[in-house]
């Protein structure tokens, strides 16, 4: 009797069906009931094309061989007949290549009666390693030349230079061409271009020699050396619109490079050029600190004039360039990080009139209903250290399934795709960016491979995955380079341990017990915090007031800088600089004069300049001359001199100001605006409140709601899961127990089928209930076991055999000795019971 493919996995041993399941894990999404559910899922169209997507260029052309060489009678092959096709390849390499196609079940069966899985010709090419249909198929004229090999080589050798030069291009494959149908319609001028509809290869040729290939394709037609078939079905008809090459007339013209063509059995190492890894690692960090500086310097441009959302979604291409200025880029780095600090939950959407707050918004060209603006978690990180908050970016960057690079480009509608649209999604952007950059992470570290090398590496590592993204792989590497993942084009050391770094750590710690109890850092903050120079508590004030800071600032002198000072350049050493409004801002946030003064003496290594003090004591004496309130608000002051100044001043006209004492003047503008125009006007007012105490704050800023990050969502979504260790052993053990349990089931009496709905030949009648319970009774008296017949939960009936405990209060409660369990039924459910022996 053969042996079905179920069959071949229920013989394996667990570990063979565990390597199985780690090899192919979506076929354990949802765990399959029984091995049986198990093989009908491994052969299914969209499991196959998954694990074919996983296998190198080698392992492809050993399956195509295998599917090659199949008898037309019994459609199975051999080892043998592999190597036959596999020639010019060592026998050992082939080997090996088959046996990960066995392992996946790809190929199953004995190595003397192969067979192919058979999914595998529905989701490959119809034309095996390029080669086409056999002659017999196709033609019978084409069939008897083929079969004349001595007459056949005469043909192929008299072809005219043009006609031999069709047939090299088509036995390259694929091996299908397309005839022009604007030359049929010339009188019978054909010419002929490859055709790709085989799914596998590109077929752009160039069209400028088509009609030049007229003659050449009707001598090869009229040879039999080409077959004309039909573009529909591919069957072939003497007036069809393609011509395909026998495959017997390919693997003649491939006699040199042997009928799977060219194989490579082993991947194209790059070259690339070698660099010290040091340098690389110092070039890395100083990356990093910019990334760092520019993602925040986007973040705070936003806080300061928010960018409306889009109707159709995303950021306009003019606060993009907004934003590209203010930070100092260019638009696709500005892009690049926009997507990254949205991705991480630190950039997010706001109701436009959702906060009486005022807000600066970028001019619109329409009604603002949302607008970009940083989320409540930028604060925090902003208080982290410099390799947190890269650790933050990089791990978002990973995880994004979006494609930046396709900024600034157009879809297939022809519209724009901007920033953080929804037209920029692609869900398989963080496997292609994982992919490219494993394979700098396999090269020696400072190797630096040209990214042409790194694609050629890919398309052999896994050809079926890499077409198509070849852009998604130059973005990754451009991506990488802008966030100092990669520095002179070689993959950094922390930038390896966050790759290998795993994202679920279920296996060795599933309740999470020790990640709880050790918080640490990871090893790629660790090492990055070493190459990253060491914070600055200090500061170098000089004599223009311009302030140095010669290092990444503590996070505490970071805040006080941003009080007090005002931001001129970034970079290893950051330069500020003291001004009369950064000093009156300092004031305004609760800063008395000695404070400043106490502030630059302990942190400034140079002495303050006597300027500074003059500045600070100057707008000091000045700061909270004038009080303002609310009428809707006032303005007083002891200083009637000041008050008359003021209510003769023509550039606070707006305001209405007018003196209701000689040292208070009253206005019905709110407050918060007769302090920004006596401000702009020059004065140095400050709010009080009822009681006359002044009102010291910092200015408040509007925070769009916090948001998950993107790396932590989708740790949350389904996929293949990461099987190792107890859980593949739990789930092996799963399937088998279901595999026990279904085979038990198919073994029950005759009566407890018929009582659940199965058809059985010559039963008339099903065991009444009353039966059912007097047999059950028996049994839980003699502790014997019986085959219960009940309808579950979801309405299915199903059947297992139980050794009753009690029966009583409406339930039976039986014990299932083969999984060691205690089920519970309800008498109602029960349909028929019947001892075991029966």
């Amino acid at each position: 009797m053969a042996t079905t493919f179920a069959d071949q996995l229920r013989s394996l041993t667990d570990e063979a069906l565990g390597a199985l399941l780690q090899l192919r894990p979506d076929l354990v999404v949802p765990v399959p009931a029984d091995v049986s559910a198990l093989a009908v899922r491994a052969q299914s169209r969209g499991s196959v094309a998954r694990c074919l997507d996983g296998l190198d260029e080698f392992t492809l052309r050993i399956l195509d061989a295998a599917r090659l060489s199949r008898a037309a009678d019994t459609a199975l092959t051999s080892i043998d007949a592999i190597l036959e096709l596999a020639a010019g390849v060592a026998a050992d390499d082939v080997r090996v290549a088959v046996d990960r196609l066995r392992v996946r079940f790809l190929l199953h069966g004995p190595e003397e009666a192969l067979e192919v899985t058979g999914a595998v010709d529905e989701v490959t090419s119809p034309y095996p390693a390029g080669l086409g249909r056999p002659a017999d198929y196709l033609d019978a004229q084409a069939a008897a030349l083929v079969a004349d090999r001595a007459k056949l080589r005469r043909t192929v050798l008299a072809a005219p230079p043009a006609s031999r030069a069709v047939l090299d291009r088509l036995a390259a494959g694929p091996p299908i061409g397309a005839l022009s149908r604007e030359s049929l319609r010339d009188g019978g001028r054909e010419s002929a271009r490859d055709g790709s509809r085989d799914g596998g290869r590109d077929s752009g040729r160039e069209g400028s020699g088509r009609d030049a290939m007229a003659e050449p394709v009707r001598w090869l037609v009229e040879e039999h050396v080409l077959v004309p078939i039909s573009e529909a079905g591919r069957a072939p008809r003497p007036d069809g619109e393609l011509v395909e090459l026998p495959r017997e007339v390919g693997m003649l013209l491939r006699r040199e490079t042997g009928p799977l063509g060219a194989l490579r059995p082993f991947p194209p190492l790059p070259e690339g050029t070698s660099r010290d890894p040091k340098s690389v690692d110092s070039a890395g960090a100083g990356q990093v600190m910019e990334a760092v500086r520019s993602a925040e310097a986007l973040l705070d441009a936003l806080a300061a004039e928010a960018a409306p959302v889009l109707r159709a979604g995303g950021l306009g291409v003019r606060d993009l360039r907004r934003l590209a200025r203010a930070a100092g880029l260019d638009e696709p780095a500005a892009g690049l990080l926009l997507e990254i600090v949205y991705a991480a939950g630190l950039l997010g959407e706001a109701d436009a009139h959702g906060s009486s707050r005022s807000v600066t918004v970028s001019r619109a060209t329409g009604p603002v209903d949302e607008i970009f603006l940083p989320t409540g978690g930028y604060d925090l990180w902003r208080a982290l250290s410099i390799a947190q908050r890269w650790h933050t970016l990089a791990r978002a960057w990973l995880s994004l399934t979006r494609q930046p690079g396709l900024i600034g480009s157009r879809d297939e509608r022809d519209r724009p795709i901007n920033a953080l649209a929804p037209e920029a999604e692609r869900a398989g952007a963080p496997q292609a960016r994982r992919e490219a950059l494993l394979v700098l992470a396999d090269l020696a570290p400072g190797v630096a491979p040209a990214p042409d090398e790194v694609l050629e590496l890919l398309a052999w590592q896994a050809p079926r995955r890499a077409r198509g993204r070849e852009a998604a792989h130059r973005d990754a590497l451009a991506g990488a380079a802008v966030l100092g993942v990669t520095a002179l084009g070689a993959l950094t050391s922390y930038a390896r341990l966050i790759l290998e770094d795993p994202d679920d750590d279920t296996e060795t710690d599933p309740l999470g017990v020790r990640a709880a109890a050790t918080q640490q850092p990871s090893d790629a903050i660790r090492t990055l915090d070493a190459l990253l120079p060491a914070p600055v508590d200090h500061i170098l004030v000089q004599a223009d007031l311009s302030v140095v800071v010669p290092g990444p600032p503590e996070p505490e002198l970071a805040a006080e800088l941003d009080v007090v000072a005002e931001p001129e350049s970034a970079g290893g050493a950051s330069v500020f600089r003291v001004t009369a409004a950064s000093v009156r801002r300092a004031l305004d946030v609760g800063y008395t004069a000695n404070d400043l003064h106490s502030l630059f003496k302990r942190r400034s290594r140079t002495p303050v300049p006597q300027t500074l003090t003059y500045m600070i004591d100057d707008a000091a004496r000045r700061h909270g001359g004038l009080r303002s309130g609310s009428a809707g608000s006032y303005l007083r002051s002891d200083d009637e001199a000041l008050i008359a100044e003021v209510l003769a001043d023509k550039r606070l006209v707006a305001l209405a100001l007018r003196q209701i004492a000689p040292t208070v003047l009253v206005s019905p503008a709110q407050v918060a605006r007769l302090l920004s125009q006596l401000r702009e006007a020059g004065f140095a007012p400050v709010a009080e409140d009822a009681g006359g105490a002044a009102v010291l704050s910092r200015p408040k800023v509007r925070r769009a709601p916090t948001r998950t990050p993107l790396a932590a969502r989708l740790s949350d979504q389904a996929g293949p899961p990461i099987l190792a260790g107890p859980r593949l052993a739990g789930v092996v053990e799963q399937i088998r127990r279901g595999d026990i349990a279904t085979r038990a089931a198919r073994r029950a009496p005759v009566t407890v089928r018929a009582a659940n709905g199965q058809a059985v030949t010559g039963l008339t009648s099903v065991q009444r209930h009353g039966e059912a319970m007097a047999v059950l009774q028996q049994a839980v008296r003699e502790k014997a076991r019986v085959w219960v017949g009940y309808v579950d939960s979801h309405g299915a009936t199903l059947s297992r055999l139980v050794r009753p405990v009690s029966l009583s209060a409406g339930y039976l409660r039986a014990e299932d000795e083969r999984t060691e369990t205690l089920h519970t039924f309800a008498l109602h459910r029960i349909t028929a019971a019947v001892p075991e022996e029966e």
